[in-house]
């Protein structure tokens, strides 16, 4: 009989605390479609001012957020965008930016770090003298933390030189910043440095932050107000919103400060993996609050039958392949979690399975 649940499938899975439930309940609201929603504007010019951005607006989700944000950039349909082989936007997020933009993608490939090659980066950019044949660049969008490669972290110094070639192109800069507070925490500067050289950056309050719902999306006033009207038409204007904004007021304040332990517990965790016999984690690439295990061969057994054996023990895992798990590290798991979470996989490991 399972008596301990430890939930590491993602950092999406956090239940709002006593604190965000409080001021849910307790939230000044009106309607915010007609713009007066005051938690929600409370919530918008406090991320604006920590971005050092112009203005901010509270989506539904990260994947509207990031679409909306593109469709501003990318205006014109026949539009193209230049990203990442294995980012969000391109895979998770149903090709919206096609699908409702007419927006067309051009990825480049991303390394083992997350990063795109600059060179690459610049010579996947249209020539204007091919605009008969071929679809106009007019965006190159960049993910950081990047889930993918394990949540690796972009530099400052790689951002702004993105956002250079971007600038002397002629294009704009998006940041896919579900989990840039991670990034920042890590590096060790302010999140506003690190996204210094972006045009717009979508910022989700529900993965580490641990927020019930929700995405920032920052930008100059006149984007904003661009994308005011496409989350209108994208069905995701609420009315009474600051009953979610004032639990996302909450996570920005008390839970920004947790990210470095989430980061400590997360490699933790990885060097213990990484020595039980079978599994094989590259400790170096955990960076933040990912982690990839890799079953080896000889081990005789695979992912699926890994997970549902951990279940039983109350460990959730997502399952990424047949011999890939993945774990996602929160802070509404403790350090004794992160222990007990080792100690299954050193149990289960040796079981008949």
């Amino acid at each position: 009989m399972v008596t301990r649940r430890v939930d590491l499938r993602s950092d999406t899975v956090t239940k709002p605390t006593e604190t965000m439930r409080a001021a849910m309940a307790a939230a000044e609201v009106d309607d915010d479609v007609l713009g007066n929603d005051p938690t929600a504007f409370r919530l918008e010019s406090e991320m604006a001012k920590i971005m050092e951005k112009e203005a901010a607006l509270f989506v539904p989700s990260g994947t509207m957020g990031n679409l909306i944000s593109v469709l501003v950039h990318c205006d014109i349909r026949g539009s193209e965008v230049i990203l990442g082989h294995n980012s969000h936007i391109h895979i998770y997020e149903n090709g919206g930016i096609s699908t409702i933009g007419g927006v067309h993608p051009r990825t480049v490939k991303n390394n083992a770090d997350g990063t795109m090659d600059i060179d690459s980066i610049e010579a996947s950019i249209r020539d204007p003298k091919g605009e008969l044949v071929y679809p106009t660049t007019r965006l190159i969008c960049l993910e950081n933390t990047h889930g993918n490669t394990g949540g690796r972290v972009l530099s400052v110094e790689y951002t702004d030189r993105v956002g250079e070639v971007a600038k002397k192109y002629g294009l704009k800069l998006h940041i896919d910043g579900a989990r840039i507070f991670n990034a920042a925490v890590a590096l060790g500067v302010p999140v506003s440095r690190l996204v210094q050289a972006a045009d717009s950056v979508s910022v989700c309050l529900s993965k580490g932050l641990g927020a019930p719902v929700g995405t920032i999306i920052v930008g100059s006033q006149s984007f904003i107000n661009k994308a005011r009207r496409l989350r209108k038409t994208l069905g995701g204007g609420m009315r009474q919103v600051g009953v979610l904004c004032a639990a996302a007021l909450v996570a920005i304040q008390e839970n920004v400060a947790k990210l470095e332990s989430d980061h400590k517990k997360t490699k933790f965790l990885a060097d213990g993996l990484n020595k039980v016999e079978g599994l094989e984690v590259d400790v170096d690439s955990v960076e933040t609050n990912m982690i990839f295990i890799d079953i080896l061969e000889h081990a005789k057994l695979n992912a699926e039958k890994l997970r549902k054996k951990l279940e039983e023990h109350g460990i959730f895992v997502m399952q990424e392949s047949s011999s890939r798990i993945r774990i996602v590290m929160h802070h509404q798991i403790s350090f004794k979690d992160a222990q007990f979470t080792l100690s299954c996989f050193q149990v289960v490991k040796y079981l008949k399975i």
